[in-house]
């Protein structure tokens, strides 16, 4: 195919390219544009797109194919086109970016030096602004993780990166929250926390994440139930008339260096501690939060396996929030097993519902979990006495007052009308001998999910029907694997048979 030559102009014309480059800013040259052979543009170089005012940065791409971009043209990512703000085919100009000048600190923290306050304002304020490619992010998550940040590195990390966007100002004294490290399956309490602890009448607000590697986030379970994608601007009257909400944190720009940062963090499997308590407590400070309770599981296949290492990070999470004027306590759990039966959104959502309703058939131990942690932070309010937040849990639990107030927050929040149902693909996995159950691989059971589709497909994941010390019968079920379409069903079945994630101590 003969491409016609253009005259060689500063300006291109923009175009909308429909691919997801998620949380990086990407701009499309053809091989074959005059500019970008005048101008020596380099693949994988730091371009600056501008035109009426508007500026981003993105990284380049070149392409030879004329139906993805031509040589007159400009192409944009979906996440750079949005951020531009500007309409398809409007004039742009391209040039060469200044390189970040905070990666000097980076550089110096791959030495192993130690850096300032003044060093991850910089660095925070450059990744904001979409100065640092994703390689560039990776060597700074690298340098943190191998070299490790000390408690006021930690700190002033952790000041930058909550001051990298909005913060939320509920006008109240007292704003509680709970955050769980993660790494434990089925993990919902936060769902029933908040019912809990609205109908107390304290304020807590949930702004919650969506899975990245996990088979469900909050955000996930509960868009089976409501809408969780609000506007900021609604959260406001949403929170005085129910006292809490559940919703996605995507949709406000809370510390948004956090959110670049976790898009490059988990893939790598990179997750140091100081790195995941600075994304903590950004997130909850940024989001209006005055009182924390955080959850740390300990189990052998927890993302914290042993006690000294959780009272080590549990020390770090008191210092940072002290220095930070945040009331935080943290609580240390079981977390040799997921919690409750299902893994996976819908699934995950009966749950809760069940716990809710007080169905005989609802999972105990999430029950018990939920209602020790809604009492811990009931007591953060000073008209309650150390001791009695269980008890007031419990009886909010008992007495239907926590469902109402969690149907009041759904219909507040939108009512999902569609009813979405376990995934119609099963395969069970049955024990391979007469025993008793002494351990479930957290990580495997939430890869196996992953496999069935969850948590894209609402309905996938895995149905758990034993759990620890339970006596089985051989060929008795384990556990049911939930998928709703073919391909997901059948790479979720060969991994359970690989390795079905529990270990059976067998009697004769």
């Amino acid at each position: 195919m003969t491409l016609d030559k253009p005259p060689i102009t500063d300006q291109l014309n923009l175009c909308r390219v429909g691919i997801d480059t998620y949380r990086e800013n990407v701009a499309y040259l053809h091989r074959d544009c005059e500019i970008y052979r005048a101008e020596g543009f380099q693949a994988l170089s730091k371009v600056e797109i501008s035109a009426d005012g508007q500026r981003i940065l993105a990284v380049l791409n070149v392409v030879d194919d004329p139906n993805i971009v031509s040589p007159v043209q400009l192409g944009l990512s979906e996440q750079a086109f949005l951020q531009l703000g500007l309409e398809d085919k409007q004039a742009v100009r391209i040039d060469h970016a200044e390189p970040p000048r905070s990666m000097d600190a980076v550089r110096r923290k791959i030495a192993g030096d130690r850096l300032s306050a003044e060093d991850f304002t910089d660095i925070s304020h450059d990744i904001a602004d979409k100065r640092y490619s994703k390689m560039e992010i990776a060597a700074f998550l690298v340098a943190t993780g191998q070299t490790g940040l000390d408690r006021d590195e930690v700190l002033f990390l952790t000041r930058s990166m909550l001051e990298s966007g909005d913060q939320l100002n509920w006008d109240e004294q007292l704003v509680a929250d709970k955050h769980c490290i993660g790494g434990i399956p089925g993990n919902r309490v936060s769902m029933l926390i908040v019912p809990i602890v609205a109908a107390h009448g304290l304020l807590i607000p949930k702004t919650s994440s969506r899975a990245i590697t996990s088979p469900a986030g909050t955000a996930d379970t509960m868009e089976v139930l409501a809408d969780v994608k609000l506007a900021p601007e609604s959260l406001r009257h949403l929170i005085h008339k129910e006292r809490g909400f559940i919703v996605w944190g995507g949709t406000a720009a809370l510390a948004p260096v956090d959110d670049i940062l976790i898009s490059v963090e988990r893939p790598l499997e990179i997750d140091s501690r100081g790195l995941m308590v600075a994304s903590i407590l950004s997130k909850k400070l940024a989001a209006g939060s005055t009182h924390l309770l955080i959850d740390i599981p300990v189990g052998p296949s927890a993302k914290v396996r042993k006690m000294d290492n959780a009272l080590q990070l549990r020390k770090l999470f008191e210092f940072i929030g002290d220095r930070l004027n945040l009331h935080l306590e943290v609580i240390i759990t079981d977390g040799r097993q997921p919690i409750g039966r299902g893994i996976g959104p819908v699934l995950e959502a009966r749950d809760v519902m069940q716990v809710l309703e007080n169905d005989p058939h609802a999972p105990d131990d999430l029950r018990q979990k939920s209602l020790r942690l809604a009492g811990r932070i009931i007591e953060f309010d000073p008209d309650v006495r150390g001791g009695q937040g269980f008890a007031i849990a419990r009886d909010i639990l008992d007495s239907g007052r926590a469902l109402e107030k969690m149907n009041n927050i759904i219909n507040s929040q939108g009512r999902n009308k569609h009813r979405i149902e376990p995934g119609s693909l099963t395969y069970d996995i049955c024990a391979p001998a007469k025993g008793t159950i002494t351990s479930i691989d957290n990580l495997q059971m939430a890869r196996i999910a992953r496999r069935a589709g969850a948590p894209m497909d609402k309905g996938a994941g895995v149905d758990l029907f034993r759990k620890l010390g339970d006596h089985v019968e051989k060929d008795e079920i384990l556990y049911r694997v939930h998928a709703e379409f073919m391909s997901d069903y059948r790479f979720a079945c060969v991994l359970a048979q690989k390795d079905i994630g529990y270990t059976i101590e067998q009697t004769i």
